[in-house]
């Protein structure tokens, strides 16, 4: 459980991001303490996938603050914000189609020694022990997300970027990925959600940021999800 009391591990704030000359992102504000799980809701080009892209440095041209466990990390580049302990799950999974599931889990190094072992990444994701020696290419999208995901935690990451995990994935997937989750936070991880299904999001998230036009305009508690449908409903058209 987080403490409210305590400094948030991640506060961003006045974050802007551009693609070239396009400016996605005006002042995202946003904190997480310590073993929350949080959402980043809003419409298809809101701005949530940048927000990530840009807690972990891979936008090229962004401004702002954004501190993690008290460390400003705005002008450090990706390499350097994950070994601190952020861990990203990017929308297209990033798996490499030459390597089979045993390579694509093995490559990022180590970034801490309290990173998962691969038989504890088998536990969470059974399926991904039956394909082994199988080639990225061949995995179902549930598989490549669990690796993905299995990928990072190696790693020894503890603030998790997940970018539409559940997107296109089949509802067993669905259940299994949301176990994952409410899983990885009892054992104490911090994630960061972006995510489309509601539905997912309350089953799993504290709370929820309503990100508009590149600046978050709300933040429900998740308890408080039904009391604010209409708000959902102007804001993400559901």
């Amino acid at each position: 459980m987080h403490i409210e009391s305590a400094p948030p591990m991640l506060r961003v704030e006045g974050l802007q991001a551009w693609y070239d000359e396009s400016h996605v992102l005006h002042g995202i504000d946003l904190e997480v303490r310590e073993g929350e799980t949080v959402t980043l809701l809003g419409r298809n080009g809101a701005g949530k996938s940048t927000t990530l892209k840009s807690i972990i440095g891979m936008m090229r041209r962004r401004s702002g603050s954004v501190r993690f466990e008290g460390r400003e990390t705005i002008a450090m580049p990706s390499r350097l914000i994950s070994r601190l302990g952020i861990g990203f799950v990017p929308e297209e999974r990033g798996i490499y189609a030459s390597l089979n599931v045993e390579e694509n889990l093995l490559l990022p190094p180590r970034i801490r020694d309290s990173g998962m072992s691969v038989a504890q990444i088998f536990e969470l994701f059974p399926n991904l022990r039956e394909r082994l020696k199988s080639q990225g290419t061949t995995l179902s999208g549930g598989e490549q997300q669990m690796l993905a995901i299995g990928r990072i935690l190696r790693t020894g990451a503890k603030l998790l970027l997940l970018d539409e995990p559940t997107e296109g994935l089949a509802p067993v997937i669905v259940e299994q990925i949301g176990r994952t989750i409410e899983r990885l936070k009892r054992e104490g991880f911090t994630i960061i959600l972006v995510e489309q299904n509601i539905r997912f999001a309350a089953s799993v998230a504290d709370r929820h940021y309503i990100v508009e036009e590149g600046r978050v305009v709300d933040l429900i508690p998740n308890a408080a999800l039904e009391a604010n449908a209409e708000k959902l409903k102007k804001h993400l058209g559901v």
